[in-house]
């Protein structure tokens, strides 16, 4: 702006500033609309994306946080996206911005046995404190299998927190056995 109070014209103002013609006469017309304060920031510009409208948005966080997936434990983006019908980016930046994150479940188990503390106390105490000449023996089902039927149900998704799920499920017939053996007798001691 010095420059052109100083009667240099557009190329001069170009060389000096080491930027292009239009830029020159964007910063003149700012200052000759608003003074010192049109040229101490910078003009905001629409984005080149447009903005979701407010209903996908909502649709993707009430599915999130409301449905699961056909044949699948949790939504992705992708898969999201295919359903919604906007990118996958999108998704991440919804979820990112209402603190949701349907990958992320804790576990909890609350037993409802009577005599669960009972029962843990022997088993725990097999391991602390084996009897003499012991084995114990922990026999379970393959850990890898995936579980969709829980055995309670757990709290939903919402901002700020993963959803919960009980780390056990309906195991149609499988069990857990635990047992020692007194090694010289083969008596089961416990």
């Amino acid at each position: 702006m010095l420059a052109t109070a100083d009667g240099h014209g557009t190329g001069e103002i170009m060389r000096r500033a080491d930027t292009s013609k239009p830029t020159v006469w964007r910063w003149q017309e700012r200052y000759s609309d608003e003074g010192v304060d049109g040229l101490k920031r910078d003009k905001t510009r629409p984005s080149r994306v447009p903005p979701l409208p407010r209903k996908t948005r909502l649709k993707v966080i009430t599915k999130t946080v409301q449905e699961s997936p056909p044949n699948a434990t949790h939504w992705t983006r992708s898969l999201m996206a295919e359903v919604v019908g906007i990118s996958p980016s999108r998704v991440g930046r919804i979820w990112a911005e209402a603190g949701l994150k349907p990958h992320l479940t804790k576990s909890f188990k609350v037993s409802d046995d009577p005599l669960f503390e009972e029962k843990v106390t022997d088993i725990v105490g097999l391991y602390l404190d084996p009897p003499e000449r012991a084995v114990v023996l922990c026999v379970d089902e393959k850990s890898q299998i995936q579980a969709l039927d829980r055995t309670k149900p757990g709290l939903p998704l919402k901002k700020g927190r993963a959803a919960t799920m009980t780390h056990d499920y309906k195991g149609y017939g499988t069990t857990t056995l635990f047992a020692a053996l007194d090694v010289k007798s083969g008596q089961v001691i416990a």
